[in-house]
């Protein structure tokens, strides 16, 4: 793939002859990625310089870029990259890309290679994703309107290490992305500190595929930065559980939760304690049997990780059999759960697969759950559930009815199945 223009360096002088020295009136470094095509046709930007500050100089652009690659070029590229990264790269949707491009103000042009969820280690980890294109690894969180996004080069990353599993990572690797001195500026509030040279350090964990992460990340550094791959580098490879890796392709990000309207499918009152219900939500041997009942098949979880006080998140996979589903197919989701006044809220987002129109939509359900106003040994439920539509179908009603039904009778049968059990 071409190397497509990033930077801009301008300097303006002040000439009046041959026999005369140049004067420097101020200079300016324009990155384009960080503008429209619109904004760069017709913009104005201020000088550097001690002379341009103290006049507020300012210098009149029209920028047009010309980027004819298409996506023949693009196939080609990601082609080439599977080479170094050793397994199979997809031109991603371009729903998928047209997401990323908004997420971080990027032009047309800069196309998702991949992008893999994780936490970003600051003084409280935040879960977020990672999103890897050609020029740019960005990182974009989303907890319940907070949203955290930042990106930079690869150029201006000076190396990349790989730290073993520790209590503060939760028990995962940690990749440690460390930028040139002085560059990355605009991505400093996601950087957990500055090393002893003065450069900004990020630290990511909880990967749910550390090794096809960081393989990936190297790759693509290492195609922008010729000398890196002399620089040490260790990667431990790690083998997993091969259904968690599976999650990874596939896994959905929480975000836009805010902007789905929910509506109340379902609330009870069951004659038990918060704590053993919330064991549905614990990961462990009773939730995989109840979920198993209930026609979640191969069903399967990551461990819950902290993003904030009260909160963490996880995500899960599973088959619906055909009592669900007469297509069957798979769902892939994501679940956080806050700490709520004496209760607890988890939300879920959940995506669907090799079912009819799989990618028009994911779903939103919201459990409250909290004591009840009866007894202090009851607990009360209500579930709310909404659709965000990503695409538009006449079948978008018929889909919705569907949808909502399946998910209150399997709904139910979890609590049938649950009663039973703690009884």
């Amino acid at each position: 793939m071409e190397r497509t223009a990033v930077d801009l360096e301008i300097e303006v002088f002040d000439f009046d002859g041959p026999f005369g020295p140049a004067k420097s009136l101020g200079h300016v470094n324009l990155n384009f990625l960080k503008h429209t095509p619109d904004e760069l046709a017709d913009m104005w930007v201020y000088l550097d310089g001690n002379l341009a500050r103290s006049s507020l100089s300012k210098l009149h652009l029209k920028i047009f870029l010309d980027n004819n690659n298409g996506a023949k070029t693009i196939r080609e590229y990601l082609a080439k990259m599977e080479n170094e990264v050793g397994k199979k790269l997809n031109l991603r949707s371009p729903h998928r890309n047209s997401t990323f491009q908004k997420i971080f103000g990027l032009p047309e042009d800069e196309f998702l290679i991949g992008d893999f969820t994780c936490s970003l280690r600051r003084k409280i980890p935040l879960q977020g994703r990672i999103f890897l294109s050609p020029r740019v690894m960005g990182f974009y969180s989303n907890l319940f309107g907070h949203k955290i996004r930042f990106f930079f080069l690869w150029e201006d990353i000076d190396d990349v290490l790989v730290l073993p599993p520790s209590f503060s990572s939760v028990g995962s690797p940690s990749l440690v992305i460390i930028l040139r001195k002085d560059l990355g500026l605009d991505a400093q509030h996601g950087a957990k500190c500055r090393d002893e040279e003065g450069r900004l350090r990020f630290y990511f964990q909880s990967f749910l595929s550390f090794h096809d992460a960081s393989r990936t990340i190297m790759a693509l550094w290492r195609t922008r930065n010729p000398d890196a791959s002399c620089k040490p580098h260790t990667v431990e490879e790690q083998s997993g559980d091969e259904k968690l890796a599976a999650i990874e392709d596939n896994v959905v990000t929480i975000t836009g939760v805010e902007d789905v309207e929910l509506s109340k499918m379902y609330s009870a009152e069951l004659p038990v304690e918060m704590n053993s219900f919330m064991e549905l939500f614990s990961g462990g041997d009773f939730e995989h049997r109840i979920m198993e009942r209930s026609g979640c098949l191969d069903y399967c979880t990551t461990e819950w990780v902290a993003v904030s006080p009260g909160a963490w998140e996880r995500s899960v996979s599973y088959k619906l059999d055909r009592r669900i589903s007469n297509f069957g197919g798979k769902v892939t989701g994501t679940q956080q759960k806050v700490l709520n006044e004496g209760g607890w809220i988890v939300n879920e987002v959940v995506a669907l697969q090799n079912i009819p129109f799989a990618d028009y939509f994911k779903v939103h359900v919201r459990y409250q759950i909290g004591g009840s106003a009866k007894t202090r040994s009851d607990y009360s439920c209500e579930v709310h559930m909404g659709i965000l539509w990503l695409k538009s179908t006449k079948f978008q009603q018929r889909i919705g009815q569907n949808v909502t039904e399946k998910l209150t009778r399997r709904l139910r049968h979890v609590l049938e199945q649950f009663e039973p059990d703690v009884g």
